[in-house]
């Protein structure tokens, strides 16, 4: 009996000891609680008349407007020329003269070189005197047949009127080769000038006055066709098929191509398609397209490099403001604070953003045209916050938030 009571009386004791720890555990985190939702509060009453004393906070705005929103996508291109050709010497002889300066425009048929032709204007001299012959032998072996034909068969044997027959036929022949002879010598003496197939800009020559030149012996000089000119850019297979299934589907995307030149300027004249590769390069799934573009002042120079953009001919229009009016909000979300002209006060606004080009924000849904925007100052803005605005100039819109 005594063991029993001694038991009962140790179990109690432990019971009654966890008992209190554990009351003293809950009423600790309720203790702590209440002292943090009171320190809460206290930190908010605290801040309120802060906030409050610190007054209308200067900013800078801007009205949001409609822009254009083309981002345009460029491409590394390469001119070339229209047409290029080399100059090859068809005849051989001593060139006597040159009627153009390294580096001049030509035009089409322009004469430029003049080779010595003295022996080949007497081959056509004695190619005329052969035919003169040939065609006096054949008048007269023409009547010589016609009084054969016309003559008695008691008279001439048959040998006799198939020998004039075929004196006739012969003296035919005779002519046409002698005919054949001048056209040959006339064209020789015709490629002792030497005239431009195409009109463009000649370079260097590579012969002169006195120089013995022939077929053999290479080209005399190049030209290049350079107004009109063409410029080449490789464009993905994706994009060929996008821009070749907008054409078969009857909605072709009407595209306006310009040219960044290498110091970084704009070329004045816009390119027109020209047209499109036969096949796809197997190394960099990409095929070549070609535009044509007016050149009259030369600044687009054969095997030069330049920046192609490429952009919509008639773009949609959003509402957009610069890109410093753009805030980072809670969860990953943009915004923008947006003035109420009444109570001088600004209120966050959710935005969904396009890509930034330029400087500028172009808003897809979240503002619109004639809102005015914080563009520098947002650092020290919340809600509902009293603000003092002046209006953006290009320095503020750049000021950090």
């Amino acid at each position: 009996m005594n063991n029993q009571k001694e038991r009962g009386s140790a179990v109690g004791a432990i019971l009654g000891t966890a008992i209190v720890a554990i009351v003293g555990v809950v009423g600790g985190w309720i203790a702590h609680d209440m002292y943090a939702r009171r320190a809460k509060a206290a930190g908010e009453n605290a801040r309120a008349p802060q906030k409050a004393a610190m007054g209308p906070q200067t900013v800078a705005i801007e009205t949001v407007t409609e822009k254009p929103y083309n981002l345009p996508r460029t491409y590394v291109a390469h001119v070339e020329a229209m047409q290029e050709v080399e100059l090859q010497p068809q005849v051989d002889g001593y060139i006597k003269q040159i009627f153009f300066k390294e580096g001049d425009l030509v035009k089409e048929g322009q004469l430029l070189y003049q080779l010595d032709d003295e022996r080949y204007q007497a081959v056509v001299n004695q190619r005329k005197a052969d035919l003169e012959a040939a065609e006096a032998e054949a008048r007269r072996t023409e009547r010589y047949w016609e009084r054969m034909k016309s003559a008695d068969a008691r008279g001439i044997t048959q040998l006799e009127r198939d020998n004039a027959e075929a004196g006739a036929e012969s003296a035919r022949a005779a002519v046409l080769q002698a005919k054949a002879n001048l056209v040959i010598a006339e064209y020789d003496c015709k490629k002792a000038k030497v005239v431009a197939p195409i009109a463009g800009q000649i370079g260097k020559s590579s012969a002169y006055v006195g120089d013995y030149v022939s077929p053999s012996k290479g080209a005399l000089a190049r030209i290049v066709q350079i107004d009109p000119i063409r410029v080449s850019f490789p464009l993905t297979d994706r994009e060929y098929v996008a821009w070749r299934g907008a054409q078969a589907a009857g909605n072709p995307i009407d595209y306006r191509t310009r040219v960044q030149l290498p110091d970084g300027s704009i070329y004045a004249h816009e390119g027109a398609f020209d047209y499109d590769d036969n096949e796809m390069s197997r190394t960099t799934a990409t095929i070549l397209m070609r535009l044509k573009f007016a050149n009259p002042d030369r600044l687009l120079v054969p095997n030069g490099y330049v920046t192609v953009y490429s952009d919509l001919a008639r773009p949609p229009m959003y509402p957009t403001v610069s890109e410093s009016a753009i805030v980072d909000l809670a969860g990953g979300n943009l915004g923008v604070y947006v003035i109420d002209e009444k109570t001088s006060t600004v209120s966050v606004r959710n935005v969904e953003r396009l890509s930034v080009h330029d400087g500028l924000a172009p808003i897809a849904k979240g503002l619109a045209a004639g809102e005015k925007v914080v563009v520098s100052g947002t650092r020290k803005l919340y809600p509902g916050c009293k603000v003092r605005v002046v209006e953006a100039t290009a320095k503020a819109s750049g000021v950090d938030k």
